[in-house]
Order: C-alpha cells, then structure tokens, then sequence
C-alpha cells in the first residue's frame, strides 16, 4: 500500500502553518516543509519558520538543513522528503506537508520520466557574468526569445530559474517549455490528501500586511542585516531572491527609507500570492477550502474531515 499523506497549501499568509500544527496533533503526525527557503539556517523570520515552541510540540521535518549559500532543488527536496516520509510512517505517524512551494509538492506527487540535461559549470559561470554585466531584465528578455513560455512562468527577479532555462535551451539545444510538455508524469508513491487554503483577494492582501508589520516587530530587520553581513544576500544567490529580505536591503544599504522598503516588501508578497493561487488553482490534485467567514475550528474540523473521508 502507498503511505498515506496530508499535504496542505496555499499562498503565504493563509494560516497553512496553523492548520498543519493543529492537524498534525489531531491526527498523530509530523511535519514536513514544504517551502523552499526554510531549508536555509538562520532564516527563520522572513521565511515564517516553525518557532521553538512550535516544533517542540510537534516534530517539524526538512528545517535548516543547509547554509543560504549552498543550492538546493527540487530534487533535491524530493529525495529529501521520501527519507522524512519513510522515517515518520515507520513511528506510525502521519506525514503533513506543510508549504507554498508548489514546484516542491509536484517533484513528490508528480515525478516526471524524463531528466532535465545536467547542469554545464562553464556555460552556467558564463551565463552569472553575463547578469552581472547586463542585469536581470535583460536575461529575462533573452530568455523570452528563446523559450517565451518559460519565461512567462518565470519572474525576471528569479534569476536562478531564468538562468537555468537558458542553460537547458543553449547546451541541450531544446527549450525547458518542449521537455516538460514531453515529459510523462509518473506514478505517485503516496495516497496524498492534498487541501488548500483560499481567501478573497483583498482579505488575503490584508492578512499578508498584518503578518509582514508582525515580522518586522520580530526582528525582521535585524535578520536581513545579518545574513546581509554575511554576504547570503548577494544578487543572484538563491537566498538573494527570497522576498522578505531583498526588499529591505535598499533601507540597510542608506538607499531609501524604511516605508519604501516595507510598502515594496507588501507589495512583493501581494504579488506573490498571487502567482502561488496561479500555480496550485491549475492543480486538479488540489481540494480547496474557502476560509473567508470560517473560524480556525470550522477550517480544522472540515479539513479533518476531508482528509478522513478520503
């Protein structure tokens, strides 16, 4: 039989992290992240990583694995995942995925047949300097002309993304956009409940400005200078590109005030959440609860019931 998992979704700041807390204690599980930059140490505010508290109560699984500076992938969270799930099964515990990385959930409930062309050390060194000299945008740009649907999936600010579909379309000869509408979905290993959380526009908008103020009155601030110091947010690093850091780095650098900053780190993770209800509303696996005018014990109960009934 496949193991049973509970995956919840959805874009930031829907309470996916309260939901999965309060699951994972009705129904005798673990945690597992599903959020590609809470796999980074140090982190931890800007990401809106488990507390202490939080994952003293609960076991959380796949949280500060590896320093900002070193990459990781979807694969490389798939491979990670399945050791999680094999090692919370075997206690007798339910796996909860907990995230908004949507890339990250479909590299474990849809693994593809076919592999993407390995990675060209040169050519990917090649393609770094040239952002360094010409700018995201026009990277960006230069992928459009290759691979338009590609980099219409992509935002010109992810430039890890944008610069490996470049690299597949230059060193393999075919576009990024070809191989994934090429490749065969395999068949998932797990039963996998997938529910997701979704609110009006406006009140999510609204719940993202209260938790942002909310971050900074932690220590928000202080985190980004740190990892600043340290020099994980350069440009074109992966920790670099997690929205919640780069926004304020202007304000630490003497560039602007700290309301420019913030209303742009607002707007950024307006813009977001959007592109996450993109993502997991053209994904038929997902079971979606309306939480505008729930309370969190209805949201519980008919999440709880959901995942029981199958």
């Amino acid at each position: 039989m496949k193991p049973r998992i509970l995956c919840i979704v959805g874009p930031t700041a829907s309470g996916k992290s309260g939901l999965a807390l309060a699951l994972a204690k009705r129904l005798d599980g673990e945690i597992v992240s599903c959020d590609s930059m809470q796999v980074y140490r140090g982190m931890d505010i800007g990401t809106a990583k488990a507390t202490a508290a939080e994952q003293a109560e609960i076991p959380h699984h796949l949280l500060n694995l590896i320093e900002p500076n070193v990459p990781f992938s979807a694969a490389d969270f798939a491979s990670a995942a399945e050791i999680a799930v094999r090692k919370i099964t075997a206690r007798g515990k339910l796996p909860v995925f907990c995230g908004g990385t949507g890339l990250y959930l479909d590299s474990l409930l849809r693994p593809t047949a076919y592999a993407a062309p390995p990675p060209d050390p040169a050519l990917r060194a090649s393609l770094a300097a040239k952002l360094e000299e010409v700018g995201a945008q026009v990277m960006h740009d230069a992928l459009a002309a290759l691979d338009p649907a590609a980099a219409a999936s992509i935002h010109p600010n992810n430039t890890k993304r944008v610069l490996r579909a470049l690299e597949i379309c230059i060193s393999s000869g075919r576009t990024k956009s070809e191989l994934d509408a090429e490749s065969v979905e395999g068949d998932c290993r797990y039963d996998a409940c997938v529910l997701g959380l979704r609110w009006p526009r406006e009140l999510l908008n609204a719940r993202i400005d209260v938790r942002v103020d909310a971050m900074l009155d932690e220590g928000l601030l202080d985190e980004t200078a740190r990892l600043l110091a340290a020099g994980f947010l350069a440009p074109g690093t992966t920790a670099g590109q997690a929205i919640g850091y780069k926004e304020l780095v202007p304000y630490l650098r003497g560039e602007e005030p700290l309301s420019q900053s913030v209303e742009r780190l607002k707007i950024s993770t307006h813009r977001y959440a959007k592109r996450q209800m993109t993502w997991f509303g053209a994904k038929d696996y997902v079971r979606w609860i309306d939480c505008a005018d729930r309370n969190f014990e209805e949201i519980v109960n008919i999440a709880a019931d959901l995942f029981i009934r199958g």
